[in-house]
């Protein structure tokens, strides 16, 4: 029996309002009314909502009714009748899971006609099924199989020669599942987990009776048709007829572990499924808030990066980068890197030094290196990857709604009547966030898109006519300035929300700015590209909406004028009043696991944990009594101050946990010469990453399996990691930012990662009521939780505004300065791919290599014809940065004069090419507009020769330092 480990059950709450037990599977799914219905099974009286299924009402009261075509993430089917029962006065036996509850029923599950029904309806479907499961890999976790002795089968009278299915071939294709069709009872669970849960539709029933079988596409291969793979339909599967690689080849897992995902922001839950202290797999857990039960294929495959042969298991250190590495104890590498950082402060200065934290570490954590920076390095510079990636997001929201985070929650889609997604791309990025918007779209929702691509979920199944928005890159407010001045020139705005929950002098300020001739959709055609009689009836649609929400990402705040556009949308939002209840919102789509936690831990050099200024005394003031240290009351550096003071000669050590800046930064060839000029560079990570190249000290990292805290994702939900087996190197991170902290004279104590969270709590308002007893209690908080809110906010800004009311701020387009011009006439733009993730360094080394092994240039086929661009050649790309070179993908995803890539292999140089042009408040880099020209060429760029170099010879020192360390403990 698997034994899992699952975060407390809560009684009838709103999250959990039947008191689920989310290792059991109800059937049916659950019904979100608030009507009571009465009625008796099997002689208990049972109470559920009104429109629960017999068959749900049952297993409710634990009666367990047998049944092979149903599931509690599926809408009923009611084709294998074997969940058939009776119901007083009614004729026949009804199949449970399609009948509905009704006041006063009086249902049986279980008596002699009921028991021969079911024995006779296994007989058919154990005739066609082979009797192999002695060797079956799901032997013990096979749905048929039990279900043939809870029916009490002992015989088959149709003999089991099963001609149609028995010889059928083994689909191996997909590195992750093997579908065996012998093995198909043809439930359509796999088809319709596919179409309901994912909204792919990859999956078919071709043919008819015992000559029906499951097809991918065209009776394609799994790999060679649109399957994602997500895993829904492996999971839905009763039989083995999918079934995981791994489980084939190491069996059924005996245990079970709650965690979170690592990967983007969307923080799915999963079941961490082990033998001793292997993965045998991942299993989304039907009790995340986030995900509900759903994955995509990185969450629910791509975790065998943790125990790849790439990983860095003990500590190394060496004086220059042109020394092979030295692999020594944690104690000498701690001493070593505390050594350095000591005389480099004691020869340049205490601002002399500085560190990165990781959107991909724990909250606790990243939390502790700031307090490391601050306390023991007595400056403010730290900052984080999300400065180059949502800090627009925090600057922009702070000013006009009061709160750096979304509004909502996941779950909230379900109310949303139109969705307006601008610069992001779900179903890459967010896939399973995009499911969630794909149902809803399907069931009648309208979508709008604004982004300079055509983005798959314009590709929706069953989606009404969307409105696609292809502005050119770098308009994204002239374009959010022509939607408001439509709505409030054609008097769409909602003038009841404005007058009570608006700043008036900031809103008439806006008014009149924004009813300028000049911010209309026809002044502004000629400089966005888009249609102006588009854009009016993108505005009408989305002003008319009863629920109207604003779904963004890196596509918006990666721009110079990433702040201003943050402060256009949420504009938007209160102008027309969609702001404070479910399906509405403005919802920035974080792209790492934990970017929404390292702003909240005060990873920018001018805020404390809590987004408290560092100038403020009060707030500073808490913070030292509670360190015991005197503190900085001015802003540090960041991140591309750094680089800069670091090439000036001023800024000399850099400490850098999970984060790699020489790949992810813009201007690559700068930011190299800045690591190169530092005097110590501290790297903690699990591989030897592009920054770790550049180190003088490489401590190892421990994945998220190897280690207990928590992630804060984009709905602002807090939730548990839980460690599923021992760190590979001993340590896990927050362990050896305490050493180096100790090591360093700034003394640190804490026995778990509990305690981080504890001290978070008491000098974070926004904490307060935060502790790891309340998140098993609770399963997961979003934050605010304090004592207005104890268990969380789920909707922000229902009453009121944490600044009061709403600031609409005044949005003045400014073009940037990257623009096509005569010597680069095209614009680059980037982006994410659904089967990697950042910059690569996890799913690279993992099987989803097999979708996207390199990274491409995606050119509009008018731009390849003028260059003479064929599909697959190789492209130069100049930009006034740098020059790389990318194979050609001719797409018509793009437009005229824009082309694409991505940045997830580091041998591509995406960020060569991209420029240090930033967001005017928060230095947030353009990544998502340079200009560039494109031109054939045969071989690599001068960059990739030396890149290819420079790693050959990293790589030597690492495997240099390694065998001489296996030497010397030989010896």
């Amino acid at each position: 029996m698997l034994q899992h480990y699952d975060p407390k059950q809560k009684g009838a709450t709103q999250q959990n309002p039947e008191h689920m037990d989310f290792n059991k599977d109800y059937g049916t799914p659950q019904s979100l009314s608030e009507n009571l219905i009465t009625l008796q099974v099997d002689g208990v009286e049972i109470t559920v909502t009104e429109g629960t299924s017999v068959l749900r009402a049952a297993a409710l009261a634990d009666i367990n009714i047998p049944k092979l075509c149903a599931s509690d993430n599926l809408e009923a089917f009611g084709s294998c009748r074997l969940c058939a029962v009776q119901i007083e006065g009614r004729r026949g036996f009804p199949a449970s899971c399609t009948t509905p509850v009704e006041a006063g029923m009086k249902v049986t599950t279980q008596n002699e006609k009921i028991g021969k029904l079911r024995r006779n309806i296994m007989e058919l479907y154990i005739s066609d099924h082979p009797l192999d499961c002695l060797t079956c890999p799901s032997n013990g976790d096979c749905e048929l199989q039990d279900v043939a002795g809870a029916v009490g089968l002992r015989e088959v009278r149709y003999g089991f020669d099963g001609h149609n299915h028995l010889d059928a071939e083994k689909d191996k294709s997909n590195p992750y599942f093997t579908f065996d069709p012998s093995k198909c009872i043809v439930c359509s669970r796999c088809v319709r987990a596919c179409e309901e849960v994912q909204g792919t539709f990859a999956l078919t029933v071709d043919g008819r009776g015992f000559a029906s079988k499951i097809v991918a596409g065209q009776d394609d291969s799994f790999l060679d048709s649109d399957c994602v793979s997500c895993g829904a339909c492996v999971q839905a599967c009763p039989t083995s007829t999918l079934m995981e690689n791994n489980v084939i080849e190491m069996g059924q897992p005996e245990h079970s572990i709650v965690t979170t995902c690592a990967y983007c922001g969307v923080g799915c839950s999963f079941k961490a499924e082990m033998k001793g202290d292997q993965v045998v797999r991942m299993v989304p857990y039907k009790g995340g808030e986030a995900n509900q039960g759903h994955s995509c294929v990185k969450g629910r495959f791509a975790f065998g990066y943790a125990t790849h042969k790439d990983r860095i298991k003990t500590p190394m250190i060496r004086d220059n980068i042109d020394e092979q590495w030295r692999e020594v104890s944690w104690e000498d590498a701690i001493g070593f890197a505390a050594k350095r950082l000591k005389e480099v402060q004691a020869k340049y200065g205490r601002e002399s030094v500085g560190g990165i934290t990781s959107s991909r570490c724990t909250n606790e954590e990243t939390y502790l290196v700031q307090k490391l920076i601050r306390a023991a390095f007595g400056n403010n510079n730290t900052d984080t990857c999300a400065r180059v990636c949502h800090s627009p997001t925090g600057y922009g929201l702070k000013t006009t709604l009061g709160e750096s985070a979304g509004t909502q929650t996941f779950d909230s889609i379900r109310h949303t009547d139109t969705m307006l997604v601008i610069g992001a791309n779900p179903t890459d990025a967010h896939p399973v966030f995009a499911s969630m918007m794909r149902r809803r779209l399907r069931e009648g929702a309208q979508l709008i898109v604004a982004d300079p691509r055509k983005i798959d979920l314009l590709k929706t199944p069953h989606l009404k006519d969307a409105i696609h928005l292809p502005l050119r890159p770098g308009t994204n407010v002239a374009l959010v300035n022509s939607l408001a001045h439509t709505i409030m020139s054609e008097g769409l705005e909602d003038k009841a929300f404005i007058a009570s929950r608006c700043d008036d002098k900031a809103f008439l300020k806006w008014q009149a700015f924004i009813r300028e001739e000049r911010n209309s959709p026809e002044a502004m055609q000629s400089i966005t590209g888009v249609d102006a009689g588009d854009v009016r009836r993108a505005a009408r649609v989305y002003a008319n909406a009863g629920n109207g929400a604003i779904f963004y990402g890196l596509g918006v705040t990666e721009h110079s004028q990433g702040s201003t556009m943050v402060m256009g949308i949420a504009n938007l939002a209160l102008a027309t009043g969609n702001i404070g209840r479910e399906g509405v919102g403005v919802n920035p789509l974080r792209g790492q696991n934990n970017v929404q936690g390292s702003c909240d831990m005060g990873s920018f050099p001018h805020e404390l944990p809590g987004y408290q200024h560092v100038a403020d005394d009060e707030a500073r003031g808490r913070f030292e009594a509670a360190w015991g240290v005197k503190l900085d009351d001015e802003p540090g550096l960041r991140i591309p101050n750094m680089f800069d003071a670091a090439l000036a000669g001023s800024f000399k050590a850099l400490y850098v946990q999970g984060e790699d800046i020489a790949q992810s930064d813009p201007n690559t060839q700068h930011v190299e010469a800045a690591l190169k000029a530092l005097d110590c560079v501290i790297v903690q990570d699990i591989f030897l990453n592009e920054t770790a190249k550049f180190a003088h000290v490489l401590l190892p990292g421990s994945t998220f399996l190897e280690k207990n805290g928590t992630f804060t994702n984009a709905e602002r939900r807090i939730n548990r990691v839980r460690k599923v087996m021992p760190p590979l190197a001993g340590k896990e991170d927050w362990e050896v930012t305490v050493a180096l902290s100790n090591a360093l004279g700034y003394e640190m104590n804490y026995s778990h990662p509990s305690e981080i969270m504890d001290e978070i709590a008491s000098l974070t308002p926004s904490f307060s009521g935060v502790s790891y007893d309340r998140l098993e209690e609770l399963g997961s908080i979003q934050w605010p939780c304090n004592e207005q809110h104890p268990e969380g906010m789920p909707i922000m800004h229902v009453e009121d505004f944490p600044i009061g009311k709403g600031n609409l701020a005044i949005t003045e387009y400014v073009a940037t300065d990257e623009r096509a011009t005569r010597r680069f006439p095209l614009l680059l733009t980037t982006g994410r791919i659904l089967s990697q993730y950042n910059v690569g360094a996890q799913t690279r080394r993992t099987e989803n290599q097999t979708w996207h092994d390199e990274d491409v240039l995606e050119i509009h086929p008018h731009d390849a014809e003028e260059r003479g661009v064929n599909q697959g050649d190789w492209l130069g790309i100049s930009s006034r940065a740098g020059q790389t070179v990318l194979r050609a993908v001719i797409s018509q995803r793009m437009q005229p004069g824009v082309v694409y890539t991505t940045f997830h292999h580091p041998g591509s140089g995406a960020n060569v090419i991209t420029t240090d042009s930033s967001d005017w408040a928060t230095n947030c880099p353009e990544y998502k507009v340079t200009a560039v020209q494109v031109e054939k060429v045969t071989q690599p760029s001068e960059w990739q020769k030396n890149f290819e170099d420079f790693n050959k010879k990293q790589q030597d020192y690492l495997k240099k330092g390694r065998r001489h360390r296996s030497e010397e403990v030989s010896r």
